[in-house]
């Protein structure tokens, strides 16, 4: 297999949809436990699984 990196379209979508959750999690979660209120904590939680689907994403298309 020398094209490991490539995978299906659900490969990629079950990809995304949970390093997206581990990044809502860790922003989110993170944000409480920094003492902020619950709705910077959703903000905060949308922008931690944007980064690391966005870190994620452009990590395997460099392999290409």
């Amino acid at each position: 297999m020398a094209d490991s990196y490539r995978s299906c379209a659900f490969c990629r979508f079950m990809r995304s949809f949970a390093f997206s959750a581990i990044g809502a999690a860790v922003g989110g979660y993170g944000a409480l436990a920094a003492g902020l209120e619950r709705n910077s904590a959703v903000v905060a939680a949308f922008f931690g699984a944007l980064i690391v689907v966005l870190w994620v994403g452009r990590r395997y298309n460099s392999r290409k």
